[in-house]
């Protein structure tokens, strides 16, 4: 198993939130096709075929839990939990 399915994986389950890298959330997301943009502290990604944006800003070096929650929640009501 890959380190990027390993990531998924563990991000999936839900059991981790507060303990989850920022920027491996930022890779992961970008590996699942999605752009980024920088504004301030905000990190806003996009993506064709999803309408709703995903806002993150970083707590140190770790994504903020509730934030962690939107991702997982969009990625699996647009199917894209599923690396390819």
């Amino acid at each position: 198993m890959t380190k990027h399915r390993k990531f998924l994986k563990r991000l999936m389950t839900g059991q981790a939130d507060a303990d989850i890298a920022f920027n491996d959330l930022c890779s992961m997301l970008e590996r699942l096709g999605f752009q980024v943009r920088v504004r301030g502290s905000h990190y806003i990604f996009t993506k064709d075929g999803v309408e709703e944006l995903i806002n993150l800003q970083p707590v140190g070096i770790l994504a903020k839990p509730y934030q962690v929650k939107q991702v997982r929640n969009l990625l699996r009501s647009h199917r894209l939990d599923k690396e390819k």
